[in-house]
C-alpha cells in the first residue's frame, strides 16, 4: 500500500472573518500555541456584515433562558468584552439600559425579565413611572427595569484586534466555492480565484452563509439561514436620549424590537425592525438575489414562519415601508419624536437559523462532524458573547485536531 503524504497549509482553517471567526482563531492560538490557523474571508476586510451592522450594544444577558448558551456566554462575554476593550484601548462604555413597559399587558413580561435577570446573575433595579425620568427625562412608560451591566463598544475594532492578535494567517477577498472533506485525510477548500487550501480541520463561521458552507462540506445541518433585515434611523435630536432604552420584547419572537441606542460616537440609533431580506446580504428592498431568494422560499420552515407569525410580520413590514408607522412605534417610548427627527441609516441583516418545521432556533447552535465544526446560529448577542463562543469553538476544533 502506498502511503499518502499530504502537505497541509494549516492545521485549522476558519471560514469567516466576522467577530466569531476571528475570536475562534484568537482562542485557538492561545489555547494551543504553535497551531497553524488560517482564516478565509470573502470580503476585503473584517466584520463587514453582522458584526459591523448592529447597534454596538454589549448585552447583559437578561433576555436569555437560564442555562442556555446565550445566557451563559452573554453574561460572561459582557464582562470579558469590557476588559478586552480596556486592555486594547478600544472605545467602549458601560452605560446601563432601561427596559420600559408602555402598556399594562407588558407588565407581567417585565416582571418575568426581572426574575430571569436574577437567575442569570444580573443586577436589576425596578423603577416606577416617575423614576424613569431620573435616567431618561423624555422617555415615558408605566414601569421599567434598569440593567447596569449593559454597555456599548466598537465591535469592528474588536474584530480587527482579535485578528491582529491571533497570529493567524488571514486572507481577505477569498470566497470559498468548493470543499472536499475526507475524514481520513482532511479538508481541501477551493476559493473563487482558484487557490486550494488544505487543512486538517475546518471551522465554519460563515454567518449569513454558514448553511451553504455546511452543505458544500457534505453536511446537511438540518436548518437554513433565513435572512431578516433590520432597518435603522439616526435621531436628528440626540439630546432626547441619554443612554439605551428598550421595549419589553415579545417572548414568541427572538427580536428585541425598536430600541434607542446612544453609541460610542454620541449619535443615537433607532431600530431595528425585522423584515424578510430578499438576499443574504439584502440591505435594502432593491437588493434581490434570485438564487438565494429561491432557496429561502424552497425551505419549508420559511412558509411555516410566515403562517405562524403573519400578524407580527405584517406590522414589521408596515414600519419598513411607512416612516409614519415607524415613528408611531418609537413614540411609544419617546413621545417627543417626529418623522423629521428620523434620518435613514445603514441597515443590517440577521442570520436567523430556521428548522424545517418553522422553529426559529433560539440558542447558539454549534455542530460537529468529522474534521469539521459548524457555527450555525450566532446572531445577537453573538458579538457580546464572541470571546466565550470563540473558546468553545476552539475547544471543539482542537479536539477534532487531536483525533485527526
Amino acid at each position: 500500500m502506498v502511503q499518502v503524504s499530504i502537505v497541509y497549509d494549516c492545521d485549522v482553517l476558519v471560514i469567516g472573518g466576522g467577530i466569531v471567526g476571528l475570536s475562534t482563531a484568537y482562542a485557538i492560538t492561545r489555547a494551543a500555541p504553535g497551531t497553524r490557523v488560517m482564516v478565509l474571508e470573502k470580503e476585503l476586510g473584517p466584520a463587514r456584515h453582522q458584526t459591523g451592522r448592529n447597534s454596538g450594544v454589549i448585552h447583559s444577558g437578561i433576555y436569555y433562558r437560564p442555562g442556555s448558551l446565550k445566557a451563559r456566554f452573554a453574561v460572561r462575554g459582557a464582562t470579558e468584552m469590557v476588559k478586552f476593550c480596556a486592555e486594547y484601548g478600544i472605545d467602549h462604555a458601560v452605560t446601563g439600559k432601561l427596559i420600559v413597559a408602555t402598556d399594562k399587558a407588558e407588565l407581567p413580561r417585565l416582571h418575568a425579565l426581572v426574575q430571569r435577570g436574577r437567575e442569570n446573575g444580573i443586577p436589576v433595579r425596578e423603577l416606577g413611572a416617575a423614576q424613569i425620568g431620573e435616567y431618561e427625562p423624555e422617555v415615558r412608560g408605566l414601569a421599567a427595569i434598569q440593567v447596569a451591566t449593559t454597555g456599548i463598544c466598537d465591535f469592528v475594532a474588536v474584530a480587527r484586534r482579535l485578528g491582529e492578535s491571533s497570529g493567524a494567517e488571514i486572507h481577505y477577498g477569498a470566497r470559498v466555492v468548493r470543499i472536499d472533506r475526507r475524514p481520513e485525510l482532511g479538508v481541501a477548500v477551493r476559493t473563487a480565484d482558484g487557490r486550494v487550501v488544505r487543512a486538517r480541520v475546518l471551522v465554519n463561521c460563515a454567518g449569513l452563509h454558514c448553511d451553504e458552507i455546511a452543505l458544500l462540506s457534505g453536511d446537511d445541518p438540518g436548518m437554513r439561514i433565513v435572512p431578516f433585515r433590520g432597518e435603522y434611523y439616526t435621531l436628528a435630536r440626540p439630546e432626547l436620549v441619554h443612554g439605551l432604552v428598550y421595549p419589553v420584547p415579545d417572548p414568541a419572537f427572538p427580536f428585541l424590537g425598536v430600541h434607542l441606542t446612544r453609541g460610542i460616537d454620541e449619535s443615537v440609533h433607532i431600530g431595528p425592525n425585522a423584515v424578510p431580506a430578499l438576499a443574504r446580504e439584502g440591505y435594502g428592498w432593491g437588493t434581490v438575489r434570485p438564487r438565494e431568494l429561491a432557496a429561502t422560499l424552497a425551505w419549508p420552515g420559511s412558509w411555516r414562519i410566515a403562517r405562524r407569525h403573519w400578524r407580527y410580520g405584517g406590522g414589521e413590514l408596515l414600519r419598513s415601508v411607512s416612516k409614519a408607522a415607524f415613528t408611531d412605534a418609537v413614540r411609544r417610548l419617546l413621545p417627543a419624536v417626529t418623522p423629521d427627527d428620523l434620518i435613514p441609516a445603514a441597515a443590517g441583516v440577521r442570520a436567523q437559523a430556521v428548522l424545517r418545521d418553522g422553529t426559529l432556533v433560539d440558542d447558539f447552535l454549534i455542530q460537529e462532524t468529522p474534521r469539521t465544526v459548524h457555527v450555525l446560529n450566532a446572531p445577537s448577542p453573538a458579538a457580546t458573547a464572541s470571546l466565550p463562543i470563540g473558546r468553545e469553538v476552539a475547544r471543539r476544533a482542537l479536539t477534532a485536531l487531536s483525533n485527526a
